[in-house]
């Protein structure tokens, strides 16, 4: 492992059911701004050592549910490793380091070949949907690789996961719970196997990152003046002054604040940047209230449990990317600059430990473990994704793009072999 400070960049985006079409081919007006802003951190540019990109709503939810998104993901990786290194300030190269889809969310993790990707071992990928029956039309995914220490240590593991939560301003506690199972049924193997053969949680983990559209909104009172969805909202959110005042209103912050969510795990000042849902086309919706839904949070282990907005990661860009107008939201992506690698550990006997790496310290009242059930739950919920996707397929196939029409179709088909039957089985007069 590198002894200085590693560059991770992290995107995320909610591409509304586009698939390939959610993507322009050319990606440096999401991709640039890390690079850009890498000059304040040394003398010369630097590239990020890793980056993460996250999807959600990747494709048509019938094709994500019957399984067909290995396709849209390949057309990704391909578009975004080319993109990475086109727009890399030193021509440095990466490599693919993993990649997991699961309907329609998608998480794929790059490493710059010279410093993370020669190096990464223990490579492993999860799944979990939360959607209704443990469906995965909402869920997340996630990747977990460590990098071994320079001194032959263990070094540190590196959690990343991308999720797509409960949606609408109402459902808070859904929210809530689709975290609580996605923190018991996104799992991998155990941290220290020849201690426990538990399997780990998210948050067993050196690092850990969490992206995603979390869908939490700003819930600002009636009786505030900006409290309903208007244009002078819109138009406000515009300074930056206004959005630091309804901050407060932030859903998730709120949440977090009471330690029901995202335990541990901290965040940039999100209200730098304009609210990334709901737009249409170029311009915030009128309809609904502007939400801040799409966010990065992290945590490290060097980090104090006691301290809500105080982390050892640095956050060296945070926003949003408005020039993107195919999807109701907008991408977002966020700069994070890592401490050192911990000292390893020297036993009293002079040999370097190999046992364990650093995790995480967590608060005192937040105690996550594994659910028992959690293969049962994701097995299920892939059951009924794949029975659901594939009827709900062969329908669009018969309406020819549409649903809708292709219930009508079949019904018409059905009325039309009823009556030939009673037609066929009816007497013939003599």
């Amino acid at each position: 492992m590198t002894t200085g400070r590693l560059l991770v960049q992290i995107a995320s985006y909610n591409t509304n059911l586009q698939g390939v079409r959610g993507l322009p081919q050319d990606l440096v007006d999401w991709l640039s701004p890390t690079f850009q802003v890498s000059k304040f951190l040394s003398k010369e540019r630097r590239a990020p050592d890793i980056v993460a990109v996250g999807f959600q709503e990747l494709l048509p939810l019938h094709l994500g549910l019957s399984g067909f998104s290995r396709s849209v993901i390949e057309d990704r990786n391909a578009l975004i490793l080319s993109q990475i290194e086109a727009n890399a300030p030193n021509k440095e190269r990466f490599s693919l380091i993993a990649k997991v889809v699961n309907a329609g969310v998608a998480l794929l993790v790059y490493g710059k070949d010279e410093s993370i990707a020669r190096t990464v071992c223990d490579v492993h990928t999860a799944w979990t949907g939360s959607g209704p029956v443990y469906m995965g039309n909402k869920g997340a995914v996630g990747v977990r690789f460590r990098i071994p220490g320079d001194q032959g240590d263990i070094g540190e593991t590196f959690t990343f996961v991308c999720a797509h939560l409960a949606a609408h301003l109402e459902k808070v506690a859904a929210r809530l719970a689709d975290y609580e199972h996605i923190v018991g049924s996104l799992l991998f193997p155990p941290v220290a196997p020849m201690e426990s053969k538990s399997p780990a949680t998210i948050y067993e983990t050196s690092h850990l990152f969490f992206l995603g559209d979390l869908n939490f909104r700003l819930d600002v009172p009636p009786q505030h003046p900006l409290g309903l969805p208007n244009l002078d909202f819109a138009r406000a959110l515009d300074q930056e002054s206004t959005r630091e005042q309804l901050k407060d209103f932030d859903q998730l912050l709120v949440e977090r604040r009471k330690g029901t969510v995202l335990q541990g795990l901290h965040e940039g000042d999100f209200w730098k940047f304009k609210c990334s849902y709901k737009y249409e086309l170029d311009t915030l919706s009128p309809k609904r209230l502007p939400s801040w839904t799409d966010r990065v949070l992290y945590a490290t282990h060097t980090d104090s449990p006691d301290f809500l907005d105080k982390s050892n990661i640095t956050n060296v860009l945070y926003t949003s990317i408005p020039g993107y107008t195919t999807s109701d939201h907008k991408p977002i992506v966020c700069m994070l600059l890592l401490p050192a690698p911990a000292a390893p550990v020297v036993t009293s006997g002079g040999q370097v430990s190999k046992s364990r790496p650093p995790i995480l310290r967590l608060p005192s009242t937040y105690a996550p473990a594994p659910d028992p059930r959690a293969n049962l739950k994701r097995y299920m919920g892939r059951f009924f994704d794949r029975v659901i996707g594939i009827c709900w397929y062969i329908l669009v196939l018969l309406g020819a793009g549409s649903g809708a029409v292709g219930v009508f179709n079949f019904l018409v088909g059905i009325g039309a072999w009823t009556w030939w039957r009673a037609k066929d089985n009816s007497p013939i007069a003599v």
